[in-house]
């Protein structure tokens, strides 16, 4: 009894017995075996992978109606601050402004306290004479620089999107999360997530979000074999570890994909773009998972002669 109750959780679980949608009178398993007959060629289904928007994420039960009138609230200060800002604007628009020489510290600096993009911040030292701390109000006044304080607020909705590159010889599948599902339905968060499924399509060293997924034992074993490379062996031990530490960073980097270059803009890296979506949507947006299949990936191709495969076939 036991054993039997054992087969039915298990065949309950498994995809090639279960019944065919497009014919439930027949199984998957079935449906594949006539398609073998059929076009004469084995077909075997390899893997698969499903993800369920917001699964496993802890949902914050809220009053919708007081955070609608949050948001309403919210919109309507930043219309009045717009407003004003340009008023306070008008009247050195009359006046030309000498051209301030940015400074590429400078510049670095504000990207890594605002995560706002390569451009915004060269135009807010501009406007500030490269003062950092005021650049950095400058941005904020502008609502590029609120991304950092949205990032503790849950994401739970959102989209799974795909990406199948043309031939289908390699798939994406990418959960892009965000706060409320008015947002996931927007053009601007549809359009990231398509993006980012692409990205990842087009890196194919990625294999992990950002550093912080990166596995604490991969990592030691990385540092363990840099430190072990007779380039290194002259050094004082301190410097090597410096030394080693760089190289660490730099491998696993190659593989998040938070830390590459975005391809709709290689001034900026995904991690980079993702925060000015989040400053310019006004919630928490979150690169949760993706999984990705390269066709025949990892199979041992067998090599035949095609004449004599033919030949077979045909029955000569």
């Amino acid at each position: 009894i036991t054993a039997g109750r054992v087969a039915k959780l298990v065949k309950e679980k498994a995809l090639l017995e279960q019944p065919y949608i497009m014919d439930p009178t027949k199984t998957v398993n079935q449906a594949l075996v006539e398609a073998i007959s059929k076009l004469g060629e084995n077909i075997k289904i390899r893997r698969f992978n499903r993800f369920i928007l917001g699964e496993g994420i802890e949902k914050k039960v809220g009053d919708l109606a007081k955070e609608v009138e949050e948001q309403t609230a919210a919109m309507q200060k930043q219309a009045v601050e717009k407003k004003e800002e340009k008023k306070e604007e008008a009247p050195a628009a009359v006046a030309d402004k000498p051209k301030v020489a940015v400074d590429a510290k400078s510049v670095k600096a504000l990207r890594d306290k605002t995560g706002a993009g390569m451009m915004d911040c060269k135009k807010a030292l501009a406007e500030t004479n490269n003062d950092v701390q005021a650049a950095e109000d400058f941005l904020r006044k502008k609502g590029i620089a609120g991304a950092a304080k949205k990032a503790g607020r849950t994401a739970a909705e959102g989209l799974v999107v795909q990406y199948i590159h043309p031939g289908s010889r390699m798939g994406v599948l990418l959960e892009l999360n965000c706060e409320t599902d008015f947002v996931a339905r927007g053009e601007k968060f549809t359009e990231l997530a398509d993006s980012l499924a692409m990205q990842v399509a087009a890196n194919p060293e990625v294999e992990f979000v950002s550093m912080e997924d990166v596995d604490p034992a991969a990592r030691d074993k990385e540092f363990q074999m840099e430190m072990a490379r007779e380039d290194l062996a002259n050094k004082p031990e301190n410097i090597r570890e410096q030394i080693v530490k760089g190289r660490v960073d730099k491998i696993f980097k190659e593989r998040a994909l938070l830390e590459q270059d975005y391809i709709m803009d290689n001034s900026k890296s995904v991690g980079q773009a993702v925060k000015e979506a989040i400053a310019n949507i006004g919630e928490n947006i979150v690169v949760r998972r993706f999984t990705k299949f390269k066709l025949g990936e990892g199979l041992e191709k067998k090599s035949d002669n095609f004449a004599e495969e033919v030949a077979a076939q045909m029955g000569q």
